[in-house]
């Protein structure tokens, strides 16, 4: 994505291998009866087309949901590439004890660990118990991994497809809300990991991995605390930018930092560090998860251009009031709508579009002048727009509900392609990014809906609001200033 690029860090790949791409899952806590949580797991995992070996623990049951069962996690035929557990707290350490070297990672989704006064002493023995098993460990107090190139998932839907986007998540709860609603934006994930606890594996390590990961472009975390402040910052400034990371810190406040004590147990530091962190290394901090959710979809759709920083914006579409309050907002940060020169302004005019249509920047179209050739006047709008105008980011708006009843179905497509059309005849040079705006009338959002996994299979990050695009806007910009800076220095 830039010029730099972290050193050979082919070590950490591998490490991390049996946990993203696991050949064999051992699932300890499944009842016999088949209604406990990780008999579900092992329904969703074969749902979801793993095809390794699965070794039920269980200490009487002959099988499992039509599997062999196991005693311990050191009786499976093979060694364990991961192992999911679902048991009492208390009984987790004697469990990994007994692994005897034959377990690559351990998730633990049991709690009553760190979270709790009484179980502080417990997390410490059963990272001792880890390590004394040989093996790493995931938690405990977390929900699990879903990784698209192993097949594994915890979660309930989610894209099937490997995507770019690789988070960490210190909350079961919300790593679920991100893949659910991260499925219905377009995201596609490289894997995603609850880390819950973090007594051994945490935020630090896994976004080294995603760092070194080929198949991840952006890494998004969202993180209450870390153990080790200079190795986040260490890893992260020796990144130089390579690939966006974007961090959705929970606890910056003090009623904040009491909820996260409560929540995982964490200590979540003062948010003037984390500050400093996202000036000095770049990473990209957000306040709200529909934040996160936006940034990460302009990182996987979008190229960062860091020797042409992102500033000016054109703005088309339908709705001058909707323009205005976009213009307003992107001033405030720090992109600019700014009106063209005559000669961009005198190209428009010559299209003598119809009356009501406004051709500064804003370039305002009322529907009847966009269905005009069934949506293809885009197209001629659109030329003049990057030929001559030449703005670092274009953001198509269009109010869907204006359109219902009056024009084709296929105007809508028509718009979208015939700026991907203009987009290639001139490489490199802009941003594209689309808004769909509607009313919530069940109709139109199920068009939306389609419309939009249209536009993001073309590779055009898709927004509901001007302020949701101008946001994430904001961010590529800011990391384009980033390295761009950095590449200077170098």
């Amino acid at each position: 994505m830039t010029s730099h690029q972290p050193p050979a860090t082919s070590h950490i790949v591998e490490a991390f291998k049996p946990l993203f791409e696991p050949k064999t899952v051992a699932v300890v806590g499944a009842s016999a009866k088949g209604a406990a949580f990780p008999n579900v797991f092992i329904r969703r995992i074969r749902e979801f087309g793993y095809k390794g070996e699965i070794y039920p623990i269980h200490p009487t049951a002959e099988s499992i949901d039509g599997l062999k069962a196991y005693r311990g996690l050191g009786e499976t035929p093979n060694p364990v590439d991961y192992a999911f557990i679902a048991i009492p707290a208390a009984q987790v350490p004697p469990l990994l004890k007994d692994a005897r070297g034959r377990v690559r990672y351990a998730q633990v989704i049991s709690s009553g660990f760190g979270e709790v006064d009484e179980g502080k002493e417990l997390q410490d023995q059963l990272a001792g118990a880890a390590r004394e098993g040989g093996m790493r460990l995931i938690g405990p107090n977390c929900l699990g991994i879903y990784t698209p190139r192993g097949n594994i998932t915890f979660a309930e839907i989610g894209p099937k497809e490997v995507g770019s986007v690789g988070i960490v998540s210190q909350s079961g709860g919300l790593g679920t809300d991100i893949i659910r609603r991260g499925l219905a934006r377009g995201l596609k994930f490289s894997g995603l990991v609850t880390v819950g606890n973090c007594a051994d594996v945490g935020p630090n390590d896994l976004i080294e991995f995603y760092l070194a990961d080929p198949q991840t472009r952006v890494i998004g975390t969202y993180i209450e605390s870390t153990k080790d402040g200079r190795r986040l910052f260490e890893i992260l400034r020796k990144a130089r930018g390579a690939k966006p990371v974007v961090v959705l810190k929970g606890g910056r406040t003090s009623q904040g930092r009491a909820a996260a004590a409560s929540h995982t147990g964490s200590l979540a530091g003062d948010d003037r560090a984390w500050v400093a962190l996202s000036r000095q290394t770049g990473c990209v901090l957000v306040e709200t998860l529909e934040e996160f959710l936006d940034v990460l979809m302009i990182f996987q759709a979008l190229t960062p251009r860091a020797s042409h920083p992102m500033k000016r914006i054109v703005l088309f579409g339908n709705g001058g009031g909707a323009s205005v309050l976009a213009t307003d907002y992107f001033a405030r940060l720090g992109l600019h709508v700014e009106p063209f020169e005559k000669e961009a302004v005198d190209a428009l005019a010559a299209l003598k579009l119809p009356p009501g249509t406004s051709i500064t920047n804003p370039v305002d179209t009322p529907v009847g002048t966009l269905q005009q050739e069934d949506g293809r006047v885009a197209e001629k709008i659109v030329e003049i727009i990057q030929g001559i105008g030449k703005p670092d980011a274009l953001v198509v708006h269009l109010n869907l509900s204006a359109f219902v009843g009056r024009t084709k179905p296929e105007v809508l497509d028509n718009l979208v392609k015939a700026a991907l059309r203009v987009q290639e005849r001139y490489p490199g040079q802009s941003h594209f990014v689309l808004v769909l705006r509607s009313d919530g009338e069940p109709a139109l959002e199920e068009r939306k809906r389609e419309f939009r996994a249209n536009a993001v299979a073309l590779g055009v990050p898709v927004y509901d609001e001007m302020s949701n695009a101008g946001s994430a806007l904001a961010a590529l910009a800011a990391h384009e200033r980033f390295v761009h800076s950095r590449s200077r220095d170098s």
